[in-house]
């Protein structure tokens, strides 16, 4: 079940985080937006979230015509959508949608929407083991039949979700890393699904981009964390989460030493935005390139906020996991060269990941007799 089941208006986290990606936009990238039908797929999830929040606040200002949302519920959770959806019925509409096997002509309003955004998928290393051959049908079949949809049509955005993951466990050398590093990625292993899925999905997005001159955006995402965010997800940030409002320890299941960089939620769907109204192909990580820490860094602050906010006692413990393939081709670090976005994007992420992690358990707090 999700974490912010029912997050209502006066989470004033949720309201400072809108507020502040709405502020980083620039007066060009509103107006690209304005007048828009936006179909959003995979809107349940944990960027879907923020997507959804973000466009049902400023629907007015932006004047969005409608907003399409898809969910096939397979992750994700229905009731705060509901909730959502039902406070402005007349921009926003929610499909029980698989993007692997149903049409998205058969979806009311679908044709004229102009603005594309493709986030179904599963993410987490736990469940997209679980459904491996999914997670590459919505990164390829799904991502396919989008775009043949919509290739003949007047779009303005197209934004796919591809990973920091299609750079597998880069040489030393490459961190911080670029776009143009083409990889270390294993295609066989329990990571290959999702990476490999994410590789060949940029490859159909240039290629449709080629032919069809469709503007596509790829973004590539380094270690989002924040409200919205299932604490059953299985990843870092959400297993700390859950353990300090569990008042657990905090479990960790590696020696501590692998490093990432942690980008904060608001920060992310800021450079997405950019990213997908940028206008024409490209691609760009977007995430923090500073600071570089090691999960057990990670968990002290974890451990030092969770006690400021929730009276959190735990401890630090390392565990062997239960599942053996738990580690294989984990990359040992990730850290993001960001300065083409920067450059081209004015994309300038600016949480430090101090403050991220306290706005994380801040909002869980507020929602604490909500989290199921």
């Amino acid at each position: 079940m999700e974490n912010t089941v029912a997050a209502k208006k006066t989470n004033k986290v949720l309201q400072e985080d809108m507020e502040n990606i709405f502020q980083n936009l620039s007066a060009a990238e509103k107006d690209k937006l304005r007048n828009s039908t936006v179909l959003i797929t995979g809107c349940g999830g944990f960027l879907g979230y923020y997507f959804m929040h973000f466009f049902a606040a400023f629907a007015e200002e932006l004047q969005l015509k409608k907003v399409i949302a898809l969910e096939n519920f397979l992750t994700g959770t229905k009731d705060w959508l509901d909730d959502l959806i039902g406070s402005n019925p007349e921009v926003f509409s929610l499909h029980e949608f698989n993007v692997i096997t149903d049409d998205v002509a058969d979806i009311s309003g679908a044709a004229e929407a102009d603005v594309v955004l493709h986030l179904a998928s599963i993410a987490s290393p736990t469940f997209y083991r679980i459904y491996p051959i999914e997670t590459v049908d919505a990164n390829i079949t799904g991502l396919r039949r989008l775009l043949d949809f919509y290739a003949e049509k007047s779009v303005k955005a197209f934004l796919f979700f591809s990973s920091s993951e299609i750079y597998g466990d880069p040489f030393p050398e490459f961190i911080p890393t670029k776009e143009d590093y083409r990889g270390n990625v294993a295609t066989i292993g329990p990571r290959a699904c999702y990476d490999e899925a994410k590789r060949f999905g940029e490859t159909l997005c240039y290629l449709f981009a080629q032919k069809h001159k469709m503007p596509i955006g790829v973004a590539r995402p380094f270690n989002n964390y924040g409200p919205g965010m299932n604490i059953n997800d299985k990843r870092l940030p959400a297993d700390f989460a859950k353990a300090i409002v569990e008042g657990r320890d905090l479990e960790i299941f590696s020696d501590g030493t692998p490093t990432r960089t942690f980008c904060y939620i608001s920060d992310a769907i800021t450079g997405y935005l950019k990213v997908m109204l940028h206008g024409k192909f490209d691609v760009f990580n977007i995430g923090m390139d500073k600071p570089e820490l090691s999960v057990r860094e990670f968990a002290e602050i974890f451990n030092r906020k969770g006690n400021e906010i929730w009276g959190y006692s735990g401890q630090i413990t390392f565990q062997e996991p239960e599942d053996k393939e738990y580690l294989t081709h984990n990359p040992n670090r990730r850290c993001p060269d960001i300065s083409k976005a920067k450059q081209l994007l004015d994309y300038n992420p600016s949480v430090h990941v101090e403050d991220g992690i306290a706005r994380f358990l801040e909002f869980l707090h507020i929602n604490r007799g909500k989290l199921v």
